[in-house]
């Protein structure tokens, strides 16, 4: 009665055993999906931000793409006072401050005095097809992931610096209002 009992405790950890990947052909599986990546600041690459921003910002390809279908990662660094007129995105974008201050506002109209401030450290989460704007407080640098390809729509097409047609800030509009 023992064995019997014995033989049929056996016979499904037998079972789960041959049915289980061994060891070795575990370990030579390639891992699904992308590569992993890690970064530091010392080899993060900057360069001239793409056309449809202003110039005068710099930017870095962190991780991923911007320009084909899928996560992406990217940091801009702007000087103090730099603009980003409304705009939107096909996409959601998640914006982290990592220094300066990003000074945010939602809408289709520049309005300076509705900015919201966002230290270093803070987090924007915007939604597709959200309209929105941003000013530098000091030098800034943000770090964006979304998923690509990546798009900007500015809302007033002339304020698309890579049209040729980009309006002036509104500072110097009122320094050629006065002369």
């Amino acid at each position: 009665m023992r064995r019997l009992l014995a033989i049929l405790l056996l016979l499904p950890v037998l079972a789960l055993a041959q049915t289980a990947v061994p060891k070795k052909a575990a370990t030579k599986a390639k891992p699904a999906g992308p590569a992993a990546v890690v970064v530091t600041p010392d080899k993060i690459q900057w360069g001239p931000a793409p056309p449809v921003f202003q110039p005068g910002a710099q930017f870095a390809v962190v991780a991923g793409d911007p320009g084909k279908a899928g996560p992406f990662i990217v940091r801009l660094k702007v000087p103090d006072g730099y603009r980003i007129m409304p705009h939107f995105h096909p996409t959601a974008e998640n914006v982290t401050v990592l220094s300066g201050e990003f000074r945010v506002g939602m809408g289709d109209k520049f309005n300076e005095s509705t900015l919201a401030s966002l230290p270093a450290h803070s987090v924007a989460v915007v939604p597709a097809s959200h309209r929105h704007y941003a000013m530098a407080k000091g030098e800034t640098e943000v770090q964006v992931s979304a998923m690509g390809p990546f798009k900007l729509t500015y809302v007033n097409p002339a304020d698309d610096p890579s049209k040729g047609q980009a309006s002036p800030a509104p500072k110097k509009k009122a320094a050629a209002a006065k002369k």
